[in-house]
């Protein structure tokens, strides 16, 4: 590494640091900034893990979500953008984990070799006391939806209700692409903050 590039390095940790002083304490456009510089990195090895570019889209923005959440522990000595792709990756496997468990029909016998073999599984419905959380917890989730502003409510129904694309959205709302993505993860952002104490 020459004298010049490690300049370049140094002058861009110490402008993500101060991105991430201002972002600590409260500043939208300093968060702005930090999504825009790396959302494409975030956005580029998400698509090469999951090969699919709308879960590579929520994944990017669920990994954005959890480090602004997370700020107040990073650690400076460190480059903000290590320690943003280690969240993403880990996010990313966690995805991929659940996705990748096996299914299957738990009324028929599994063959297994010269023998049918019965999967005996236990009752694992939830209690009425667990039922009743659980839906108090949905209606505490719905009651915070409406009450996010109509720019960002809209967005957020039709992504996650009705499960439109973003393109859909897009030009259901006629709207640029790249304003119903901000507008979906500002929403998410907010619902994070709203229902953190409650999910």
């Amino acid at each position: 590494m020459d004298v010049e590039e490690s300049k370049n390095i140094d002058a861009r940790k110490l402008e993500d640091q101060k991105l991430i002083q201002a972002a600590r304490e409260g500043d939208q456009k300093a968060y702005e900034t930090l999504l825009k510089k790396y959302r494409n990195l975030v956005y580029h090895v998400m698509i090469r893990m999951v090969r699919n570019p709308q879960e590579a889209e929520d994944l990017c923005q669920e990994a954005f979500i959890k480090a602004f959440n997370a700020l107040a522990s990073f650690n400076e000595e460190f480059a903000f953008s290590t320690w943003l792709m280690k969240i993403a990756t880990n996010n990313c496997i966690d995805f991929l984990r659940k996705k990748k468990l096996r299914t299957y029909s738990i009324d028929e016998p599994i063959q297994y070799k010269d023998e049918k073999v019965k999967i005996e599984v236990p009752d694992h419905d939830p209690t009425p006391e667990k039922q009743l959380i659980a839906e108090e917890r949905k209606v505490l989730i719905d009651n915070a939806i409406q009450s996010l502003p109509p720019r960002y409510r809209h967005v957020i129904v039709l992504r996650h209700k009705e499960e439109k694309s973003y393109e859909e959205i897009a030009e259901l709302l006629k709207l640029p692409l790249g304003t119903v993505k901000a507008r979906i993860f500002r929403a998410r952002e907010m619902l994070n903050k709203k229902i953190r104490n409650i999910v």
